[in-house]
C-alpha cells in the first residue's frame, strides 16, 4: 500500500514557503476541487502545494506571485534547449497559422522521422506515438508479436509509463504483486531483476527465458541513473537476450537525445532490438516513438505482413506525428544536430555537481550529489548510512532499497521547497536536469539556494 506522505508541521522551511507563494496555494485549493490530489501528475503533488507557474523562458520560469525560479524540471526533462527556445516558438507558430491537425499524411513527418533514423543507430524504422507510454506499450506488443512468447522483462526500479504492464515494481511493490486495477494474470506474466545484479540476471534468464518476449531496461539507470547502471551488466543483458531470441528494449524516452545525440546506445556502444523516444523528440510538445529493428516494425505494415502469412498490429493515435509536435521535434533535432548544445549542458551539470558537494563538504553534511551527463541527484542519507560524504560517494555501491527516497522522507521534500523558497525548482527525486540555457548566471543562484537550504535543513534538525 502507497503510504501518504506526512504534514510538514511545525517548519520554518514550510512557512517560509507557504507565506512566498499564496498565489500558488489559492490555485491548488481550485485544483483539488477538479482533479484527483490537486494534480494533472503524481510528480507534481507535493505537500503544503505545488507551484502555479505562470512562464518560463530560457532556463528560468516565474509562478503565478512573480517568484522567479532558476528551473531544473525541464519540462520533466523534454527541454534541452531550455523554455521557450525562440527557433523552437517560431516553427510552431508558423505550423499553428497552417493548421493544428490535418488527419493525414505530411512532410514535417518525413523530415522528422528521416532525422531520428539518422541520428539512432538502431532506428532503421519509425512509428510515432502521442508518448512515452504509448512508445513502450507499443514496443512490448511488438515484441510479443514477433517472439509469440508472453513474458516480460524489467528491472526494478526502472520506469516505463504508466500503463498496466509497467505500473509495479517502480517505486513500490517489488515483489511482482500489482498495483490496484492492474490484473493479477497481466502482472504474473512481468519478471523482476535487480539492476546490476549479473547472477541473478543470469538464472532468471535461465529460468524464463524460453518464455520472455522482451527485456526493457532505463540504460542509464532508473530515474536518469539516480540507480545508476553498469555498463558490463547492460552489455551482459544484451548478449544474453541476443542468445536466447529475447529482444532488447531501451527505453530511452529520458536519455534520447541527451546523453549523447544518439543517445545512450551511442554512448554506450549498444544497439538493443527496439527503442522507445518521447520528451526531446518532440521538443517539449506531446510526442513519442518506438524505433528499430525493420523485421519487427514491419508487423505495424499491413503488405509486409501479409507478405509473411501474418496478421498485422493494428495501431491508431489521434494525435501520432501531429503537426505541431513535428514542428519543435524537426527544430530541436536540427539544433541539437548542429550545434554543441548537449555537450554544453553535460559540461554545465559537471560543474553544478562539483559546486553542490562543494557546498555539503564545507557545511560537513554527510550527503552527496552524483549522476551523469545533464543529471544531478541528492542522496539525502535517508537511512542515516555511515561512511557518506560529497568527496568519496559512490552510488554503484549500494542498490535501489538505498537510492530511492523512501516513502514519508521529509528531508527531500522539505529541501524542494527550500530550494524554492531560495529560487531554485528541483525534481523530487531530489535532482533535477540541465539544459543548455543554462548559464554562469544560474549556477551562481542555484549554488546559493542549494547553501541557503542546507542551513535551513539543518537548523530544522533534518542534517545531523
Amino acid at each position: 500500500m502507497s503510504a501518504i506522505p506526512p504534514p510538514l508541521s511545525n517548519s520554518p522551511i514550510v512557512a517560509a514557503f507557504v507565506a512566498r507563494t499564496p498565489g500558488s496555494a489559492a490555485a491548488y485549493a481550485k485544483a483539488r476541487e477538479i482533479f484527483p490530489g490537486g494534480v494533472t501528475h503524481d510528480t507534481r503533488y507535493v505537500r503544503p502545494h505545488p507551484l502555479a507557474i505562470a512562464r518560463a523562458a530560457g532556463a528560468r520560469k516565474w509562478d503565478v506571485d512573480g517568484n522567479e525560479y532558476v528551473d531544473y524540471f525541464g519540462g520533466h526533462g523534454a527541454l534541452i534547449l531550455g523554455h521557450a527556445h525562440p527557433e523552437v516558438a517560431a516553427r510552431i507558430a508558423e505550423q499553428a497559422a497552417k493548421g493544428t491537425h490535418y488527419g493525414a499524411s505530411h512532410p514535417l513527418e518525413l523530415r522528422w522521422g528521416e532525422l531520428v533514423r539518422e541520428l539512432v543507430p538502431s532506428a532503421e524504422m519509425v512509428r510515432f506515438t502521442n508518448s512515452g507510454t504509448e512508445a513502450t506499450l507499443m514496443a512490448l506488443r511488438l515484441a510479443r508479436a514477433a517472439t509469440g512468447r508472453p513474458k516480460l522483462l524489467r528491472l526494478r526500479g526502472h520506469f516505463h509509463g504508466w500503463h498496466d504492464h509497467m505500473a509495479f515494481g517502480v517505486t513500490n511493490h517489488f515483489d511482482g504483486t500489482p498495483t490496484p486495477g492492474v490484473l493479477e494474470g497481466l502482472a504474473s506474466n512481468v519478471v523482476l531483476a535487480d539492476p546490476n545484479d549479473a547472477a541473478g540476471l543470469v538464472a532468471l534468464l535461465e529460468e524464463h527465458g524460453p518464455e520472455i518476449a522482451a527485456a526493457i531496461l532505463e540504460p542509464t539507470g532508473s530515474t536518469y541513473g539516480q540507480v545508476p547502471l553498469r555498463p558490463d551488466f547492460v552489455r551482459l543483458l544484451r548478449e544474453e537476450t541476443a542468445k536466447r531470441g529475447i529482444l532488447l528494449i531501451f527505453d530511452e524516452v529520458v536519455t534520447g537525445f541527451r546523453v549523447a545525440l544518439g543517445g545512450a546506445q551511442q554512448a554506450l556502444g549498444i544497439r538493443p532490438d527496439l527503442t522507445t523516444l518521447a520528451k526531446i523528440l518532440a521538443g517539449g510538445l506531446p510526442g513519442g516513438a518506438v524505433v528499430g529493428r525493420r523485421d519487427v516494425m514491419e508487423l505495424l505494415d499491413p503488405e509486409r505482413a501479409a507478405a509473411r502469412g501474418i496478421e498485422k498490429i493494428p495501431h491508431q493515435g489521434t494525435f501520432n506525428a501531429n503537426p505541431l509536435s513535428a514542428a519543435a521535434g524537426v527544430a530541436t533535432l536540427e539544433i541539437l544536430k548542429s550545434t554543441d548544445a548537449i555537450a554544453r549542458a553535460h559540461a554545465h551539470a559537471a560543474q553544478l555537481r562539483e559546486g553542490m558537494n562543494a557546498v555539503l563538504a564545507e557545511a560537513g553534511v554527510p550527503w552527496a550529489v552524483y549522476g551523469t551527463h545533464t543529471g544531478f541527484h541528492v542522496f539525502t542519507n535517508p537511512r542515516g548510512l555511515p561512511g557518506i560524504g560529497p568527496r568519496s560517494f559512490d552510488p554503484f555501491a549500494f542498490g535501489y532499497e538505498d537510492l530511492k527516497v523512501p516513502r514519508g522522507a521529509q528531508a527531500p521534500t522539505k529541501l524542494a521547497l527550500a530550494m524554492r523558497v531560495h529560487g531554485a525548482d528541483i525534481m523530487p527525486w531530489p535532482g533535477g536536469t540541465v539544459s543548455a540555457a543554462h548559464g554562469p548566471a544560474e549556477l551562481d543562484r542555484t549554488l546559493e539556494a542549494f547553501r541557503r537550504s542546507v542551513r535551513m535543513l539543518r537548523d530544522e534538525g533534518e542534517i545531523r
